[in-house]
């Protein structure tokens, strides 16, 4: 795969026909380690301004997901590697579901799609999680929505306290979907 670092966590395909395989991701994933927010993604798409997003995406186990939502936009996720929960909110911060995610062969959901403005973030289980992304561009950042009671990633303290609180949310979640 050939593909442009336009930024130390995003590339773009230079391919006209864009072919990925084990050795891509493997790839991905090494770039991901050493990053601050161990994070990296290869955009398929050819520029920020193209109407249809596909992003490979990895995000380490450490890595922070911001609760955000999308404003007239769908977004749908499919599990390449690893394992995750989607945790939707209210627009309270309350959890309203969280939903157990990995690769095919898990036997968890692998695939979801979002088309309404719900509140979203992950949490992820694996030391890794590659997944495949789609949502429709040109990419503006008016159109995402950060959740006004989530920390920004910038303040690492505010969000070790938040994501305790929301592992505890999650627990009792699941302990009121199995009574």
């Amino acid at each position: 795969m050939r593909a442009r670092k336009v930024s130390p966590e995003v590339f773009y395909s230079d391919e006209r026909v864009v072919r990925v395989d084990r050795a891509d991701i493997d790839a991905l994933v090494a770039e991901a380690d050493p990053m601050p927010r161990r994070r990296t993604r290869l955009c398929t798409h050819q520029s920020p301004d193209d109407r249809l997003h596909e992003m490979l995406i990895v995000h380490h186990r450490e890595a922070y997901v911001r609760a955000h939502r999308h404003l007239g936009k769908a977004e749908s996720m499919h599990i390449l590697r690893g394992e995750v929960d989607l945790v939707l909110f209210d627009e309270a911060g309350a959890v309203t579901e969280a939903i157990g995610m990995g690769e095919l062969a898990s036997g968890r959901p692998f695939y979801y799609r979002m088309s309404e403005p719900i509140y979203h973030s992950l949490i992820i289980r694996s030391e890794w999680l590659v997944f495949h992304e789609v949502t429709s561009g040109p990419l503006r950042r008016e159109e995402s929505e950060f959740a006004p009671w989530a920390p920004a990633d910038e303040d690492p303290a505010a969000v070790r306290v938040f994501l305790e609180a929301l592992e505890r949310q999650v627990r009792e979640w699941r302990a009121g979907q199995s009574r």
